[in-house]
């Protein structure tokens, strides 16, 4: 059943492959199953498996164990992903588990920033609390440095960003976050009201002469961008 297990997640594995962007980008499509690159020097990384079977805590966890527990504990993960208790694990009961773990993963991220930007527990997070305990030091930053742009990036741009996705996600309009609103904004990705800021804000990352569109070459560039290991785009 292992085998038949292996060869199942790999073919999910490949199909997602298609759907998700460079894995060293953090865009909000991106759905962050691992840490590890999925294919590296274009052979196939089973440490991305282990983290996106298992996520990623869990994953550490697994690796600290002895050969013996480390299979006890996976026949009982298997008997979860098992819906219909036939000894087998299909396309589909692993694709739920995935989609699983992903959700705990959402779950966990927002349990942690929400108790570290609302130490108070209330009900709400305003937007200007965030914004001075993540941006507040650009307050005492030369204005000269605020636009200035590394490689794409710069504070004043993210700050831009982030204030409109905060907006987005701010459904009653009151400039506070519930921690369903809180939810949405951290990851707009799993959310169907998002949709519309994470079309644009990937737009923009794609579109790199600022002109609006996304040209053939950018978008073929954004896919086929030159790796670390050389490897190039194709003609």
């Amino acid at each position: 059943m292992m085998l038949q297990i292996c060869v199942t997640f790999f073919m999910v594995t490949i199909l997602a492959a298609s759907a998700i962007p460079k894995p060293e980008e953090k865009r909000v499509v991106d759905y962050d199953l691992s840490d590890a690159q999925h294919f590296q020097n274009e052979q196939h990384n089973t440490q991305y498996d282990h983290e996106a079977f298992l996520g990623k805590e869990e994953a550490k966890t697994f690796d600290q164990l002895p050969p013996e527990e480390s299979r006890r504990r996976l026949g009982v993960i298997v008997g979860k992903i098992d819906a219909d208790s036939d000894g087998l694990v299909d396309l589909g009961e692993l694709k739920n588990w995935i989609q699983f773990t992903q959700r705990r993963y959402i779950e966990d991220d927002v349990e942690r920033q929400w108790k570290q930007h609302n130490p108070t527990g209330n009900e709400t997070i305003p937007w200007e609390a965030y914004r001075k305990a993540v941006y507040g030091f650009m307050d005492d930053m030369d204005p000269r440095d605020l636009d200035k742009e590394d490689e794409g990036f710069s504070y004043k741009a993210m700050l831009t960003r982030d204030r409109r996705r905060w907006s987005f996600a701010d459904k009653d309009g009151d400039d506070h976050l519930s921690r369903k609103e809180f939810t949405d904004f951290l990851h707009p990705e799993d959310s169907v009201r998002m949709r519309d800021v994470v079309i644009t804000e990937t737009i923009e990352d794609i579109d790199k002469n600022g002109d609006g569109k996304v040209s053939m070459d950018e978008y073929i560039g954004d896919m086929y961008r030159t790796s670390e290991d050389g490897e190039e785009e194709p003609d």
